[in-house]
């Protein structure tokens, strides 16, 4: 079921303070957590958690995860938080870009441009998180380590697009990078955050237990 892909929030609270994905993974008992939209970072956006609405403040490509395990990229000014719920959905994202729609490359994503901080461009090669559906209830996560000369300098969102598509997705979705991209794996981070000083604290993850 799309319910077992959940979402967790920094010290169980929406609005609260930042953490590490490693310690809201711990708190949740997760297999498995990857970093989530760093939704705090905004004050806008359609943000339902685990089937509750949190935010219903329309602005971008969202990513809507539905309770029957599917998940659709949808224009968030062009519904409700309400409908969404009444339709299934279980979590959303706020972030971006979409990455792959119908298993094709999302076209113009070397000119895409983030709004959410200006001081850390999306562009050019970077730490990545995303998601991305085979079908139904088969989910993949996907983090890609940067910013570290001899080991990994990142991707570009096209080179992330075509990651997920390799891997047979239908659709994927880009979440917060940078220094943000954390895997958690059964009990430890598995990968190299670029942060100097390892995890960086965001605001929520997606987990699986």
């Amino acid at each position: 079921e799309g319910t077992d892909l959940e979402s967790a929030f920094a010290n169980g609270a929406f609005g609260g303070k930042v953490q590490d994905t490693s310690a809201m993974a711990e708190a949740n008992n997760a297999i498995v957590a990857i970093n989530g939209d760093y939704y705090r970072a905004l004050d806008d956006g359609i943000i339902i958690r685990n089937g509750v609405i949190y935010r219903d403040v329309p602005a971008r490509t969202g990513l809507a995860i539905y309770q029957d395990g599917t998940m659709k990229v949808y224009d968030e000014t062009a519904t409700t938080a309400e409908q969404l719920l009444a339709g299934g959905v279980w979590n959303t994202y706020s972030f971006g870009p979409s990455l792959l729609i119908d298993g094709s490359l999302v076209e113009d994503l070397d000119t895409y441009e983030a709004e959410a901080n200006p001081r850390h461009p999306i562009q050019g090669t970077n730490p990545r998180t995303g998601i991305g559906i085979i079908e139904a209830n088969h989910f993949v996560f996907v983090v890609v380590d940067g910013r570290s000369p001899g080991y990994s300098r990142g991707v570009t969102l096209e080179e992330f697009s075509e990651i997920f598509q390799g891997l047979g997705c239908t659709t994927a979705y880009n979440l917060d990078g940078g220094g943000s991209s954390t895997l958690y794996f059964m009990g430890e981070v598995i990968n190299d955050p670029s942060q100097r000083n390892g995890e960086r604290s965001v605001s929520d993850i997606l987990f699986v237990n």
